[in-house]
């Protein structure tokens, strides 16, 4: 009988987060315990405790690995065909069409209720996205398509505003979310970015939509 293929520590992380996915994605966030994404992953529980402590920690991991694997700031580079303007809007097309990605930051909202979690998130944002933001303004002013002086502070800035609209850090009502959004639209269009139009502010909407269903209606 052929012995098992004995898998190296980062297969087995992989396995867990590609079954966490999964059953996040078919079962919800919520629904999903630990001994579930084990059991598809095909090991024990100890073996998750190797290389996670708890199952917030898978979430945190599995958006980090699914912005890596499909990172839309390498991909929107490439395009010599767009300006700095262009090439920001296709960016903001192209996350909200990335509808797995989607579903797991809408099911991510409670847990970043977690002071621990929301650190770690917002610590990841601004080493990963916000030098991201910053090569991609910059090419837009020299290119003279995104007319600001405050390319630094807006790469800050583009990083946190997920961060105000989420329920564990500013509450709100549905409403009150959609208002605030309009207000983000308004003010990037003041600082240079005037990167929304009625498809975009629609399908944002909808995404707020979720969010506020995901808390019963309260953000």
């Amino acid at each position: 009988m052929a012995r098992p293929v004995k898998k190296t520590p980062e297969e087995w992380k992989k396995e867990i987060l590609n079954a966490a996915q999964t059953l996040f994605l078919s079962k919800g966030y919520e629904e999903t315990c630990i001994s579930d994404i084990m059991d598809l992953a095909g090991g024990a529980k100890g073996m998750f405790y190797r290389f996670f402590q708890c199952k917030e920690d898978v979430m945190h991991a599995l958006g980090d690995q699914m912005f890596f694997q499909n990172n839309p700031f390498e991909r929107i580079k490439k395009r010599t065909d767009l300006n700095g303007l262009q090439k920001v809007k296709e960016l903001l097309v192209f996350n909200q069409s990335d509808e797995k990605r989607n579903q797991i930051n809408v099911q991510a909202v409670t847990i970043l209720k977690d002071p621990r979690i929301l650190a770690a998130a917002v610590e990841a944002n601004k080493r990963v996205l916000t030098p991201l933001w910053f090569e991609l303004l910059e090419e837009g002013r020299k290119d003279g398509s995104i007319k600001t002086e405050y390319t630094k502070e807006l790469s800050e800035l583009l990083p946190l505003i997920n961060f105000w609209l989420l329920p564990s850090v500013y509450p709100a009502t549905a409403k009150e979310l959609h208002h605030k959004y309009c207000f983000i639209v308004e003010v990037l269009s003041k600082m240079g970015l005037p990167v929304w139009d009625d498809d975009m502010i629609a399908r944002t909407e909808r995404i707020l939509d979720n969010i506020a269903d995901q808390e019963g209606g309260l953000i």
